[in-house]
């Protein structure tokens, strides 16, 4: 065998994880004195702190968005004072570019919470109108209903002599 600097592994043990024949573990001593050891009910899993329990968007007011973007202005000049309050109130620094682009467009009311989702295409007008129409129709209708009942229930009128019906 050729002997490339690498030494065989050593067949002794280190002295510390060696075990003299007299030790016993907790479990042996309790034991052998007779003594029964319950064993211990695994701990119930505790919640992650980190993770809110109800997971809701945040939806920012007009009023604390200026508000950011006035304490950011001023803190522009300080090195690490924007990420301070950028860690502080738990933003990212896309959501400050967004605010500021609304704010340059002079887009008060986009300051605002936004409502997420598609448009509506409901348009309340057009729902009155038709309404309506179905309303009239309905009238309509029965009307006929009652004229040809009418018509259909109409006797000739005979005329009356000396009080007779004939």
């Amino acid at each position: 065998m050729k002997n490339n600097g690498i030494s065989p592994p050593s067949p002794t043990v280190l002295p510390a994880a060696e075990r003299r024949e007299d030790e016993r573990s907790e479990t042996d001593r309790s034991t052998a004195a007779g003594k029964t050891v319950a064993p211990q009910l695994p701990a119930p899993p505790r919640p992650n702190p980190e993770v809110a329990a109800d997971a809701r968007r945040r939806s920012f007011t007009g009023e604390y968005k200026q508000r950011i973007l006035a304490e950011l202005d001023s803190a522009s000049g300080q090195p690490g004072a924007i990420g301070a309050l950028l860690r502080r109130e738990g933003l990212y620094s896309s959501l400050i570019t967004t605010w500021r682009r609304e704010r340059q467009a002079g887009i008060l009311k986009g300051l605002g919470p936004h409502k997420r989702g598609p448009k509506s295409k409901r348009n309340p007008m057009q729902e009155d109108n038709q309404k309506l129409r179905r309303e009239i129709l309905h009238r309509v209708l029965s009307v006929a209903v009652r004229k040809s009942e009418t018509a259909a229930l109409r006797h000739p009128i005979v005329p009356v002599a000396d009080g007779l019906i004939s």
